[in-house]
This record gives structure tokens, sequence and C-alpha cells, in this order.
């Protein structure tokens, strides 16, 4: 009887009757007849009903209802249940109450199963600056979660990208960092996403992305990622990617990498490139040349020969000689200038090829060469036909000198008969007093 006659008045809007009543001694069902008038409409009698029972969470409910929202939000305060802040807050966001959504919303993100229904909500309504301020003052939470930091950061991707890169500098170690890294990735906002890749230490994909998309480039920034990358493949294309975009720092980067890389694929992929690309890398091969690699000395002995740098080529050869010599002897035997021809004969000797040296040297009529070769030969018949050879074109004072230069290995009388022949008396006396001087003293 008590239930219908709180019915009654609820139905007849005798409010003051039924607040009497409800606070009264009476034996109704309080919270049966409170929801019937909540699902018939009769949010006022429902309210005084919740109200006399404590029931906040139904009572905010009918405060939404009645659009009576700074109630609502005291009742939501009183119930303290996830659900209830969350109705409230969706209420108040389309009533354009955003201060006091924002007051419910901060209460709904602290749990991390919710965040995305309340973006959704303000997104759905196109809320978004309200969003953004929201997740704002959510940093400020005694209890701010991961999540929390990472929506944020795809929020700012989205509407704020300004504020992209410092958001992720100042709370990087409370962020997601996949999930903010692939939202900056399609916001196309590459800087930091680059950030986000190397503090995270995945540097294969920090340095793809620099290589791929211009804007994320940073020298210094690139140099110290490449040397720490799993995939060494990576550094070959980072190669590439200097030469043809930041030639005049690829020097740079090889200084850099030079303990990470084989020297010998390196110049290969140089000369794969173009003759350009060997004169960029010419400071990185001089300064890894040390190792003494054939494909290294290769390239600089070719690169020398074209600048025309004889000096350079003279003392490389001097220094390291893993390389093809007899194929550069060739190459050199029938250049224009004569210092390179000079320096095939010298390779040629080196290699102990006489007869070659000795030739290209008469060609050129480098006699001293020619001497010096055949001296270092210590081959009599070579010495012997270079003696004939001075003979033969009067060359009297290089016969002398061959005499004296390779005394240790002529024969006496082979000077005698060359000398008595061509009447190169004076010539040939040095040659035998030294000889009679060297008997005497055994």
């Amino acid at each position: 009887l008590d239930t219908e006659l709180i019915y009654a008045f609820a139905k007849t809007n005798k409010l003051t009757e039924l607040e009497k009543f409800v606070h009264g001694p009476n034996v109704a069902n309080i919270q049966t007849i409170g929801d019937r008038c909540f699902d018939e409409g009769l949010y006022n009698a429902a309210k005084t009903i919740f109200t006399s029972i404590n029931n906040n969470s139904k009572l905010a409910l009918c405060h939404i209802h009645l659009e009576e929202y700074r109630e609502a939000v005291a009742a939501a305060q009183q119930a303290n249940t996830v659900s209830t802040w969350k109705a409230v807050c969706f209420a108040c966001i389309r009533a354009d109450e955003f201060r006091l959504a924002s007051t419910c919303g901060l209460e709904v993100i602290k749990f991390p199963d919710h965040v995305d229904e309340v973006v959704g909500y303000y997104s759905d309504l196109g809320h978004f600056t309200h969003l953004v301020s929201l997740f704002e003052q959510g940093l400020g939470l005694d209890d701010a979660h991961i999540g929390i930091f990472t929506e944020l950061g795809i929020l700012y991707t989205k509407h704020v990208p300004d504020k992209v890169t410092e958001h992720c500098k100042v709370f990087f170690s409370r962020l997601n960092v996949s999930k903010v890294v692939k939202a900056c990735e399609r916001a196309r906002l590459w800087p930091p996403a680059v950030y986000l890749y190397t503090q995270d230490k995945q540097y294969d994909s920090a340095v793809k992305i620099m290589m791929e998309r211009g804007p994320a480039f940073e020298n210094d920034l690139f140099l110290d990622a490449i040397v720490k990358v799993r995939n060494q493949e990576i550094m070959y294309k980072a190669m590439s990617f200097y030469l043809t975009m930041h030639p005049m720092h690829f020097t740079r980067l090889m200084e850099v990498m030079e303990e990470h890389v084989d020297h010998s694929r390196v110049v290969s992929q140089l000369r794969r490139t173009g003759d350009w690309s060997l004169q960029i890398g010419q400071d990185y091969m001089k300064a890894v040349q040390g190792a003494d690699l054939s494909a290294v000395n290769e390239a600089l002995n070719e690169i020398f020969i074209e600048d025309e740098d004889y000096e350079a080529l003279r003392k490389s050869i001097d220094r390291f000689k893993n390389f093809n010599m007899i194929a550069l002897a060739q190459t050199l035997s029938t250049h224009e200038l004569l210092e390179f021809r000079r320096i095939s004969a010298y390779v040629y000797r080196c290699n102990k090829k006489w007869n070659q040296s000795i030739d290209l040297s008469k060609n050129d009529r480098m006699w001293k060469d020619c001497i010096d070769t055949a001296n270092e030969s210590t081959d009599a018949e070579i010495i012997e036909k270079l003696l004939r050879f001075f003979c033969e074109t009067s060359e009297k004072e290089c016969f002398c000198a061959a005499l004296y230069t390779c005394f240790s290995h002529i024969s006496p009388d082979v000077a005698l008969e060359l000398g008595w022949i061509n009447g190169y008396h004076n010539f040939v006396m040095p040659f035998f007093i030294q000889t009679f001087k060297s008997t005497h003293m055994r």
C-alpha cells in the first residue's frame, strides 16, 4: 500500500507530500518504486526517492535528465563509480558543459580500459580542443597511468603537431612508444618518430626513416645511430644515401663507420656508383689504406693517375704492395707523362721484370734508371747488354757510369773488349784502376 501511495504522489506530481512520506516511517519498496518512476520519466519524483535512500548513481542520472549538471556532478562524486562518472561526463559534453565534463572525464580516464571510450565520444562530436585539454589536465593526476601520456601524444599528432616532439622528450619513459610512433608516422611527423625510435634503441627504424624522409634527416643524429644498427646492410644503404643526398658529409660518415664495414665491399660499391664517387671517397680510402687491401690500393692508384699526381702514386706504391703491379705497370707504360712511365719502369723493376724496365727507361732516355735497374738485377748478361747499348749509341759517359755502378757484376774482359773496340780508353780506365786495386787488396 505504501509503495502504491508513493507512486500516486509521483504520478500526480505531489512532490512535497512525496518527500515527507519517503522520509517518514513506511514499509514501501523504495528502490523498486524509484526505478519505476525513472523508467516512466518521472525524474523529479525519482530524484526525491533516490535522495532518500542515498542511491547517488541513479540520482546523478535523474539530474542529467533534468539538465541539472552541477547537481549531477555532485551526485557522481558521492557515487564515485566509473559508470556514473562516464554517464555524467558524456551528458555534459552533449550539453556543451565542458568544464563539468572535464571534472568527470578526469575521473574516468584514471581507468585505462575506459580511455578509448572517452576519446571516441569527444572525437565523434568534434570537440578535439576540449579533448586535448582534458588529457593535459590528466597529466597532473596522482595516479596518472601510461595510457594517459600515450593517448595525449597520439592526440597531439592529430591536432597539435607542434607539441609532439616536446611531449615525447619530456614523457618518453611514460609512453607506449610503439603506439605513439605509429601515430607520428600516420601524421607524417618524422622528426619525433626518429626521436622515439632512437630513444627506444630501434636504430634500424630510425635510420631508415631519416634516409627515406628528407625532413627527418639530422646529420649528427644519423651518425650516432648508424653505428648501432643491427642489420649491417643498412650501413651500405647509408653510403648510397650520403653519396646521393649529402656528398659533402660522406667522409665523416665513413670515419664513423670505418670499424664496422668491409672496406673492399665499400670500394666495390663506390665503383658501381661511378668514378665521381671514388673521388668523394678518396679521403676515406686514404684513411684505411693502412690495412693494405688490394681493392683500396688499386682504387687510390687509379685516382692518382687520373689526377696526374705522380708523387702520391709513387708513395702509395712504395708503402703498399698489395695490388696487381704488372697491370699497373702495363697501364702506365704508355702514359703521356714521363714521370708515370718512369713509375711503370720502377714497378717492373720491383717485380724483377728487368728487361721490361730497362726497355722503358731506354725509350725515355732515362739512363740512370737503366743503370740502377741493371745493377739491382745483378745479372751479368743484362748488364753487358746495357753496356753494349751505350757503346752503340755513343753514350760514353753513361758507359763509364755503368761500369762504376755495376762494378761488382762486370767481368773485366768484357769491359776491356768494349773499351778497346770503341776507343773508350779514358772511360774504361777508372774501372780497371778499381779492378787492380781490388785484386791487390786480396
